[in-house]
């Protein structure tokens, strides 16, 4: 049985990424599919086994470029995502650039190549520190595809400041916006993946930015922002540590590590039910003769010890923990 060259899935079998829906319709998309096959091929071989496009490959592809884009998108991205999701992703997006085939799929990103060479004023290289970024990340199809578009909102954003220094503001957001208009229509996105990289883009500097004196309530709008996406978006910002400074890469995997710490301790215990009642503290008051202050505070930590030892039962009405304060002799306690 032949295996696809470009998928590993053999033909006609479940796993095909080329059967066809409509068979009155296969000649004319099996031509597309063997388009893509082909034009893929060097790409998925860069990021499965490491061997970048010979020259020949490089003249024969880069002359049909073009014609990538006539094939379905859905396709499309099924087979770079495969590239991408393979064990040398930095080396499929290199082919892709030597192919000629990112500047036809992903223009934004081919923007980035000699983007730190293009002025006098030199700074980080962008297409260099994607490369490594994607290279770093783990291989889940959000933190890849996030990896490799997260910084193309720094080439519309960049700014040469007067003390030397370069600026992106707010490249994280433009880029975002530039993925939704571009590559996430452009390349049949899935809806539910194109809105978890879109988070990610956006929010990709935010882990990084995380310090000691952040509040709880800081760090529940964190991660409320970040949704079903936080473990992607923690993953994604280690990878996008690339400094060689002596000890820096330490410090920020350290602090990335405080804050998915403080996060996960959080949303457990805003997880855990009150053992008591709302406004038991009124009744206590009123049925026991009790005053607002350290007594009232005391017996409601009692109770809630026993709720916590399993002697009480939590989530009760008012009522019983007002009988069961008077049968266990808790009142007055000190």
């Amino acid at each position: 049985m032949r295996v696809s060259p470009v998928s590993g899935a053999r033909a006609g079998s479940a796993g095909s990424c080329y059967r066809l829906a409509d068979a009155g319709m296969k000649g004319g998309v099996d031509r597309e599919n063997s388009e893509l096959e082909d034009l893929l091929a060097p790409v998925i071989a860069a990021g499965r086994q490491a061997e970048l496009p010979s020259p020949a490959q490089v003249e024969r592809v880069a002359a049909r470029a073009p014609r990538i884009l006539d094939c379905p998108p859905a396709q499309l991205h099924a087979r770079l995502t495969e590239a991408l999701c393979a064990r040398h992703p930095h080396l499929a997006l290199q082919a892709l650039h030597e192919l000629g085939l990112l500047a036809q799929l992903l223009p934004e990103l081919e923007a980035t190549v000699n983007f730190s060479q293009e002025s006098q004023r030199r700074h980080k290289d962008v297409w260099e520190h994607t490369k490594t970024v994607v290279w770093q990340s783990v291989p889940r199809p959000a933190v890849r595809w996030a990896a490799v578009l997260h910084d193309i909102g720094k080439v519309p954003t960049r700014c040469f400041l007067d003390d030397g220094r370069v600026s992106f503001h707010g490249h994280a957001e433009v880029g975002e916006r530039m993925f939704i208009h571009g590559p996430a229509a452009r390349l049949g996105f899935p809806p539910a993946l194109r809105q978890r990289v879109a988070v990610l883009i956006r929010m990709h500097l935010r882990p990084g930015q995380y310090e000691d004196s952040w509040t709880d309530a800081a760090l529940r709008r964190f991660y409320t922002q970040a949704g079903e996406g936080l473990r992607d978006l923690l993953d994604l910002s280690r990878a996008d540590i690339t400094s060689k400074r002596p000890g820096q890469r330490k410090r920020c995997l350290l602090r990335i590590s405080t804050l998915s710490r403080r996060v996960q301790a959080l949303i457990e215990a805003d997880a855990q039910v009150d053992p008591l009642p709302s406004g038991l503290g009124h009744v206590l008051i009123a049925e026991l003769g009790l005053s607002p202050g350290p007594v009232l505070g005391r017996l409601r930590r009692r109770l809630e010890a026993l709720c916590e030892a399993g002697e009480l039962e939590a989530g009760r009405e008012p009522s019983y923990y007002v009988e069961r304060s008077r049968d266990l002799g808790l009142v007055g306690q000190g």
